[in-house]
C-alpha cells in the first residue's frame, strides 16, 4: 500500500525549503541575542493568520524570525513561521517578510482540514516604550496546498492573493 500525504510534492519541498531557511537564520537569532537590538520579543497577535495569537519573535539586529500560534475559533490551530526584516533606525521600523501558515481544522464528523499557505507580511513596528513594541501589518496570502475535511471534495485550490490585516503588542524579554 502506497503512503499518502496530505500535501503534493510542491508543496511538501516548499514546506522543507522554508524549514531549511528558517534553521539557516535561526541559529545567528539565538546565539547572538544579546545586542541591545537583539533578543527575545513575545507578544500577543489580533488578525493575520487568526483571530487571536501569541508570538515569539528572535530579532538580531535588522532580522528576525517571527513564530506565532493562534487560532480562528478555537476548534482550529494556526502556525505561522516568517522571516522578517526591518529598514530603517529609530522607533518606527518598516519591514517585510516571508514564510509559510500551516491550519488545521477537524470539524465534527469529518476528517480534518489542513492548509499551507504562503505568507508576505507588510507593516510598521513600533517602539511605543521602552521594552514594549506595537505593530501593524497586512499579511498577502496565497495558498500553496490544502487538504479538505470533506475527501469528495475535489474542487481546485484558490490562487488569488488574500490580504489579511493584523495588529500586535510585543515585550521585550
Amino acid at each position: 500500500m502506497a503512503r499518502s500525504y496530505p500535501f503534493p510534492p510542491i508543496a511538501r519541498r516548499a514546506l522543507a525549503a522554508l524549514a531549511l531557511g528558517a534553521a539557516v537564520i535561526a541559529p545567528p537569532l539565538v546565539a547572538q541575542g544579546t545586542g541591545s537590538e537583539s533578543g527575545v520579543r513575545l507578544g500577543l497577535v489580533f488578525g493575520g493568520i487568526s483571530t487571536v495569537g501569541i508570538s515569539v519573535e528572535l530579532v538580531r539586529e535588522h532580522r528576525a524570525l517571527d513564530i506565532t500560534v493562534g487560532t480562528w475559533s478555537f476548534r482550529d490551530l494556526s502556525l505561522s513561521v516568517v522571516a522578517k526584516e526591518y529598514f530603517g533606525a529609530g522607533d518606527l521600523l518598516p519591514f517585510v517578510g516571508a514564510g509559510v501558515w500551516l491550519v488545521a481544522a477537524r470539524p465534527p464528523g469529518e476528517r480534518t482540514g489542513l492548509a499551507a499557505v504562503f505568507q508576505a507580511p507588510v507593516g510598521v513596528d513600533w517602539q511605543a516604550a521602552d521594552g514594549s513594541y506595537v505593530g501593524a501589518s497586512l499579511n498577502v496570502n496565497r495558498a500553496i496546498a490544502v487538504r479538505r475535511p470533506d475527501p469528495e471534495d475535489d474542487l481546485p485550490l484558490n490562487r488569488r492573493l488574500v490580504p489579511l490585516p493584523a495588529v500586535y503588542y510585543r515585550w521585550k524579554r
